[in-house]
């Protein structure tokens, strides 16, 4: 196929790509990949190259690529109503149903969604939310919010404070007041080899409760976590660890935000990870599987006793002050209805549970031997392999990183997309929902084939 060399020029000229390294990229030094079409759980480049995409774009073609369906539900919307905005109690049918529809799936006890573009801006809308809830209810110094070191919720100011990866924070002077943050739930990772997972979970609550107190339990509004750790290395939490947070924080009144916007829609095998861990959230953040990536879509989720606040706060004070101008936007809604339907239609969180599981044994069986590998782990569809220098050591890679790039770039040159994960060395798969057996095995032998090829 003729490569389109000008448009490749275009690139490195004029776009501003984002998580990437800047010179590299503009001098010509780092890849570049020009995608121009997809199906299933297959991306496909200019070049006609098909690449079995391994992490659904960023964990978020949860339907996989190509369903013509949505696509022709973003047509028609367009045709019919390509935008109108969503302040003073105005709405579309799309955004009306859309509502609903997630309204059905989450928690009993959640009562609306409030609809942004990203992640990012759903998890300020959270925080901005918990802000206005304690000034309501007269408590004007409970606004500090305890997040998680690996955790991820975004690239904001706030979002991006709440993140506890140094990438997202260093020379950006974040992260910004009022946010803290305490151990991740991370047993590989452990700060003492001889704990048990039982002993590293009090562990991790008993720091837990020493912040709170450190600080002061009524100058903090809210917790915040991935119910599975995402971005800080695909890492399920030890057992008891949410039964032990959830009674901290009840106990101290403190509010629980579930960073939803990886696990929700089907990839934990559930429809959310509050279901598959056992969480009662008060906010929940949602974004890529509601509309599978198709269009921009995001909503935070609140309960009946925030809702039941904010109503309050409104009639003492007026309109609630808060929106933006794509909120709802019918498009996104749109792709959002039709992304549900497919979801259901096709059974795919049935298959999520299924096929991530035989994916995470697959690969456990293809590498857990490895001298380099530390650990393999997952759930629902999600896998990680953590890379170590020394094995029996629990030494790891310095540079953290290096080495896993390595590996990665050996994938993508036999045709499988991993994402080699910030701040470590791990090798990270979050496949469409559709993922097949036969795919899942090529994911895992490739994965053995470009480990030998890089540590031998």
């Amino acid at each position: 196929m003729l490569t389109n060399d000008q448009l490749a020029q275009w690139d490195r000229e004029n776009f501003f790509h984002p998580s990437t390294h800047l010179g590299q990229f503009a001098r010509g030094e780092a890849p570049q990949r020009i995608v121009t079409g997809g199906e299933g759980a297959t991306i496909i480049d200019r070049d006609g190259n098909r690449l079995l995409d391994g992490f659904a774009g960023l964990y978020c073609v949860n339907i996989g690529y190509g369903r013509k369906e949505v696509a022709e539900a973003i047509a028609r919307q367009a045709q019919e109503l390509a935008y109108y905005h969503a302040y003073a109690g105005h709405g579309s049918e799309a955004s009306i149903t859309l509502a609903r529809m997630v309204m059905d799936r989450a928690p009993d006890h959640m009562s609306k969604v409030y609809f942004g573009l990203g992640g990012s801006d759903a998890n300020d809308t959270n925080v901005k939310l918990i802000w206005y809830f304690n000034n309501i209810l007269g408590r004007p110094e409970k606004k500090k919010i305890i997040a998680r070191m690996r955790g991820y919720h975004g690239s904001g100011l706030i979002s991006g404070s709440l993140t506890g990866l140094k990438l997202f924070h260093a020379k950006f002077d974040l992260p910004l007041d009022r946010i803290l943050h305490t151990e991740a739930p991370y047993h590989y990772r452990r700060p003492d080899r001889d704990m048990s997972e039982a002993d590293f979970t009090a562990w991790l609550i008993a720091e837990l409760e020493s912040l709170i107190e450190r600080e002061g339990p009524d100058t903090i509004a809210a917790f915040i976590g991935e119910p599975l750790l995402g971005t800080g290395g695909i890492v399920p939490p030890p057992a008891g660890y949410w039964a032990g947070v959830q009674e901290v924080l009840k106990r101290h009144d403190i509010l629980l935000i579930a960073d939803e916007v990886v696990t929700g829609f089907g990839r934990m095998g559930t429809m959310f990870g509050c279901e598959h861990y056992g969480i009662r959230p008060d906010l929940m953040t949602i974004a890529k599987g509601l509309t599978s990536a198709y269009a921009p879509l995001s909503g935070s989720i609140v309960s009946e006793r925030v809702w039941e606040v904010l109503m309050r706060g409104t009639d003492e004070n007026g309109v609630f002050g808060h929106g933006w101008t794509y909120s709802a936007h019918p498009i996104g809604a749109a792709a959002g209805v039709a992304n549900l339907e497919v979801l259901d239609r096709l059974d795919l969180v049935r298959n999520a549970r299924e096929t991530g599981a035989y994916f995470v044994g697959a690969m456990r069986d293809a590498v857990g031997g490895h001298r380099n590998v530390g650990e393999v782990r997952g759930d629902g569809m999600l896998c990680a392999v953590e890379l170590v220098e020394d094995r029996e050591a629990r030494r790891f890679f310095d540079p953290a990183g290096a080495t896993c790039g390595k590996v990665v770039a050996a994938m993508a040159r036999r045709g499988v997309i991993a994402r080699a994960m910030p701040q470590s060395d791990v090798i990270g798969f979050a496949p469409p929902l559709c993922l097949t057996r036969e795919e899942a095995d090529r994911l895992a032998t490739t994965t053995a084939e470009a480990l030998a090829e890089v540590l031998g």
